[in-house]
């Protein structure tokens, strides 16, 4: 089963763009993430649309933050990228007339709804400056690597 990685992969390029000099393009973004700019452009816009980033058409152009990181949480990125599922798994409606399917689709709604909120609370106390607060000094020491 694939796991949807856009708020790890948006959480990664922001981190980046908080410590870059200037504008990413997303041909920059795309390469670091081993992705295509199309794709980069799309997920940057919504990000856009939140108010997270600015973007500069042209020469000299690009992606950069419009907040600082202390300023963005996990559950704005989260939110900003679509809101994907956090479970990998969920009810089954192979038999819909089942009432033990049926008792165990309603129990597992319930739990994932408790789970998934907690999660979602957690996301909102996580700033992306708490993320990267040892990113500098890991620069520092290893340098700045994408590989």
């Amino acid at each position: 089963m694939r796991h949807d990685s856009r708020l790890s992969r948006m959480l990664h390029v922001m981190i980046h763009m908080g410590h870059h000099d200037g504008p990413m393009t997303s041909d920059m973004i795309a390469a670091m993430l081993n992705a295509n700019p199309v794709v980069i452009r799309r997920t940057m816009a919504g990000l856009r649309e939140q108010g997270f980033v600015h973007s500069e058409k042209g020469h000299g152009g690009g992606w950069t933050l419009a907040k600082s990181l202390d300023d963005l949480t996990l559950l704005d990125i989260y939110r900003a990228v679509g809101e994907p599922s956090v479970f990998a798994v969920g009810p089954a409606y192979d038999m819909p007339g089942c009432l033990i399917e049926q008792a165990v689709n309603a129990t597992l709604k319930d739990v994932f709804a408790e789970a998934e909120q907690l999660l979602l609370t957690r996301f909102a106390g996580v700033t992306l400056a708490d993320i990267a607060k040892d990113f500098p000094a890991v620069i520092q020491e290893y340098g700045q690597r994408c590989e």
